[in-house]
């Protein structure tokens, strides 16, 4: 018993003197969970590098040579955007775009002029116009604005309702439209990194269901698995049929609505 009891002694002491090796491997461990290849906007380029923290407008990396740098968000590929915000999420609260705690989408505010969208979109780092701007006159806004970076994959046009004043009332992302075929794959994973993508700007969704079905959707209707509270007014997340084409919308809505949620 005696040499019993040295032996559990000695093991004691060994383990303890190790302790301080585990927690470093167990650190290490879980730091390299972060170190992963990351992509620039268009894919074209990539680096690797371990996550070191990150803000709403950069995220700081850490090289294999031990060298650390930042580089903007808004350079990263939708997919990096996408683990970010999964991984290391914002804390849940709407930013205030240029100072402006009632913008909806941007810095478009709804009762914004026509003249006054037009300016603002002009402006944006986050969307850019598809046709020359000396023809928005003759096509209006509706439809020649798409989204800079690709959201799971796709680009977003964006379409805007007014009041009986000419007041911006409503403003609509949406996917050009897709095929049958691509609903349950290339749809729905733009609608999950949405999903991602407005949360981290609105927070927790107020609403939150399941991917539409196919058959829900009928010619003209839009189903919404999704809904975020502004201030004011009300995003909505979903996806909608227009004849023989679907795409997944993102409505903000100046006046809030009852939204039934998917079963």
């Amino acid at each position: 018993m005696p040499g019993f009891f040295c032996l559990n002694s000695l093991t004691y002491l060994y383990l303890r003197s190790m302790r301080p090796l585990l927690i470093l491997f167990t650190a290490l461990s879980l730091s390299a969970a972060d170190a992963r290849q990351w992509r620039n906007s268009d894919g074209s380029q990539t680096l690797n590098g371990e996550f070191v923290s990150r803000d709403s407008n950069q995220v700081t990396l850490k090289r294999p040579d031990g060298k650390v740098f930042t580089i903007a968000v808004e350079k990263l590929h939708a997919e990096d955007v996408a683990w970010l915000n999964k991984n290391h999420p914002l804390p849940a609260s709407k930013p205030a775009p240029a100072g402006n705690p009632a913008a909806a989408f941007d810095t478009l505010v709804f009762g914004d002029t026509r003249a006054q969208v037009e300016e603002k979109l002009l402006a944006s780092r986050f969307v850019e116009l598809t046709v020359d701007q000396v023809h928005l006159g003759r096509f209006g806004l509706n439809g020649v604005f798409k989204t800079r970076k690709q959201i799971g994959g796709k680009s977003y046009l964006l379409f805007f309702d007014w009041t009986d004043d000419n007041k911006l009332k409503e403003i609509t992302l949406q996917t050009e439209g897709l095929k049958r075929d691509s609903y349950n794959t290339e749809m729905q994973a733009s609608w999950k990194e949405l999903v991602e993508v407005l949360s981290s700007l609105y927070g927790k969704p107020s609403v939150e269901g399941p991917f539409p079905d196919l058959g829900s959707l009928a010619d003209g209707s839009f189903a919404a698995s999704h809904s975020w509270k502004l201030s004011p007014g009300v995003a909505l997340l979903g996806t909608a049929k227009d004849g023989a084409t679907y795409q997944v919308v993102v409505r903000f809505k100046k006046d809030a609505v009852k939204v039934i949620e998917i079963p």
